[in-house]
């Protein structure tokens, strides 16, 4: 028998405690619907694609363009590794800043119409480093209160105050905005342009004008907009937004590779340069990845088909989605949720889907609302009329389904 000292029988004790707090946190997330997997990829990214469990249509993926597996970027991005290596190496002030780097921001500057650009690891760190550096103490931030996770996280983070307006309701962000300047403080306004999980567009005209009137920032993160919203040249572009619009937009979406970038007035760009601790602190986005990234925007440019028959497939969608009665939400965007209301509901739709061949990811609270759990499909450019023809037909199936199973749809 091992005794034990004092100090180590408490360590015990403590170890014991938080394990067994961390396995009531996970069971209460088995007995709430909540509890979530991961699914193991045995082929590329498509919209065709093998799992351990067989071949399945995928429509869960945010590879609008259809460019996540596409020869020309995978070619582009294998010569690159030959010349300049797999990894970075540093951060981009220090060592890690490559041709490759300075010629994507470029493309990217032309493409938008910004004055400059920045390189980001992904989406996540590049709106913690907006915020951080726009706002600090003596600020608010004014946000749509279904903005993305990381736009959520950056206000917290910055310190700043943090007032959340009613979903798409540019007279409510006013009000905000008008209260904190009379309390003196500087204002941000950040929004979503197209919700991820709704796929509804924000009031980005309005927004832009209320940042004018106050002289505030409008932050819009076009991470689902960005190569497929008008010409793919992003929101502030295509929506001819003002000098005070800061778009952030991913690279690994619509354009297939990875990473993300900010396009803003190069006052901008140069003080997330000098002041952003995302930025400063951390590894550069692998040079032969943004090697990839130029193919993958020079496709995106020159392929404007992509971007026609991605329209049709979404139009023919919801007229089908229509048809059967379907409980869609309002999006003319690739994201179409088809609410569920429950996440019992939700995840049997998405089992009975995969049951048919199609992988549809259930998406649950605190993802969405309570009592909004849904089917998020979204739609790809490698998809044909006959898949999504169907998807129509498996859906009206897997929600009659879930009816007979007791589940109510959603009010």
């Amino acid at each position: 028998m091992v005794l034990l000292r004092p100090s180590q029988h408490w360590q015990q004790i403590n170890r014991l405690a938080y394990l067994g707090h961390l396995q009531q946190r996970l069971d209460q997330q088995s007995v709430n619907a909540l509890y979530r997997t991961r699914v193991e990829l045995q082929s590329p990214q498509g919209v065709h694609i093998t799992l351990a469990s067989g071949d399945r249509v995928s429509f869960c993926s945010n590879d609008y363009l259809g460019l996540a597996s596409h020869r020309d970027i995978s070619s582009t991005i294998a010569r690159s590794v030959e010349t300049c290596g797999v990894g970075s190496g540093a951060s981009h002030l220090v060592s890690g800043h490559s041709r490759f780097h300075r010629e994507l921001e470029e493309r990217l500057a032309a493409l938008t119409g910004a004055q400059k650009v920045l390189l980001f690891a992904n989406g996540y760190m590049a709106n913690l480093a907006l915020l951080s550096v726009l706002a600090g103490r003596n600020s608010t931030i004014i946000a749509d209160r279904l903005n993305h996770a990381s736009l959520i996280d950056g206000a917290i983070l910055s310190r700043a105050r943090f007032k959340r307006y009613r979903h798409l309701d540019a007279d409510d962000a006013r009000a905000h905005a008008d209260q904190a300047v009379d309390a003196g403080d500087s204002v941000v306004i950040a929004t979503d342009s197209a919700f991820s999980m709704d796929g509804d567009i924000a009031p980005l005209a309005t927004l832009d004008r209320l940042a004018n009137d106050i002289g505030a920032p409008l932050v819009v993160d076009d991470a689902h907009g960005f190569g497929v919203l008008g010409e793919g040249t992003g929101a502030v572009k295509h929506f001819g937004l003002s000098g005070s619009a800061i778009m952030m937009a991913t690279l690994g979406k619509a354009v297939g590779v990875y990473g993300a970038f900010v396009a803003a007035d190069a006052r901008v760009i140069e003080s997330l340069i000098q002041f952003a601790r995302p930025y400063i602190y951390t590894t550069a986005l692998p040079p032969a990845l943004a090697a990839g990234c130029i193919t993958a925007i020079n496709i995106m440019e020159n392929e404007s088909w992509r971007r026609r028959h991605l329209a049709n497939l979404i139009a023919r969608f919801k007229r089908g989605a229509a048809q059967l009665a379907l409980p869609l939400l309002a999006s003319d965007t690739p994201i179409q949720p088809v609410l569920c209301g429950s996440s019992e509901a939700a995840l049997a739709a998405s089992r009975w889907l995969d049951q048919c061949g199609y992988l549809v990811t259930a998406i649950r609270p605190p993802t969405v609302p309570q009592g909004t759990a849904r089917l998020r499909i979204t739609m790809s450019a490698a998809h044909s009329d006959a898949d999504v023809d169907g998807l129509l037909s498996a859906l009206a199936e897997a929600l009659h389904q879930s009816k007979s199973n007791g589940h109510k749809a959603p009010q």
